[in-house]
């Protein structure tokens, strides 16, 4: 029995020297609760552990990532364009790629029930700042065309060649918003001499304003 204790006395007193040699850490391992538990870990909870120690800090990972870009919505209409940034769209070459050489309601088409369209048009595209429709009308599809008394060159587009009027909403396809613009513009636009237009001649009997002196025969 005193052989045992020795022996006994011996390796506990070697244990607690490679305690104080390898560290807590490693000696955790070491015993059989440590190992157990270590072996008995899942390899997903492990692969876990190192992707999390290796994972950079929240103020690391703001500080180096990219500002996120806002990214424009097609649909929204509370953004304001110039006038003049519309009058040098209208001389781009993407205007030309977009519209070539034709009006920019020439391509557009409506959507209607039934083999007949109906004799009004919506009455507005753009609802709370935003279309609300599918199939919005030629000015309203593309935020760049300003309805302005200064944007002679959209204007034209609007107007017949042959009699000088506005063209209707049932030709141009336009809703009754952006028509009643189209007509406040072009009343401007002739007001302040920008557009042109014939004013018909006509002829008056002014024998019938002022009537015929003595000894001289009426134009009639």
């Amino acid at each position: 029995m005193s052989v045992l204790r020795l022996i006994g006395g011996e390796i506990i007193s070697i244990y607690r020297q490679s305690l104080l040699t390898i560290g807590t850490s490693q000696a955790r391992a070491l015993t059989t609760t440590g190992f157990l538990r270590h072996a008995a870990k899942p390899e997903s909870e492990a692969t876990e552990e190192t992707a999390a120690s290796e994972e950079p800090e929240a103020g690391e990972t703001d500080a180096n990532a990219a500002p996120k870009q806002p990214v424009d919505d097609p649909k929204d209409r509370t953004r304001v364009i110039p006038v003049e940034t519309s009058i040098r769209y209208l001389a781009s070459e993407a205007y030309r790629q977009t519209y070539q050489d034709d009006p920019v309601w020439k391509q557009y088409r409506r959507n209607h029930k039934g083999p007949y369209p109906p004799k009004l048009t919506r009455k507005t595209c753009i609802r709370k700042g935003r279309i609300s429709t599918g199939n919005p009308c030629p000015i309203c599809r593309d935020e760049y065309l300003v309805l302005d008394h200064n944007n002679i060159d959209l204007l034209k587009q609007f107007i017949s060649p042959q009699t000088g009027d506005v063209l209707s909403y049932r030709v141009t396809g336009l809703c009754q918003k952006k028509h009643t613009q189209l007509l406040v513009a072009v009343e401007r636009a002739m007001d302040r001499g920008m557009l042109t237009f014939d004013v018909p001649f006509r002829e008056y009997d002014y024998s019938e304003y002022y009537p015929a002196k003595e000894g001289k025969p009426s134009s009639k």
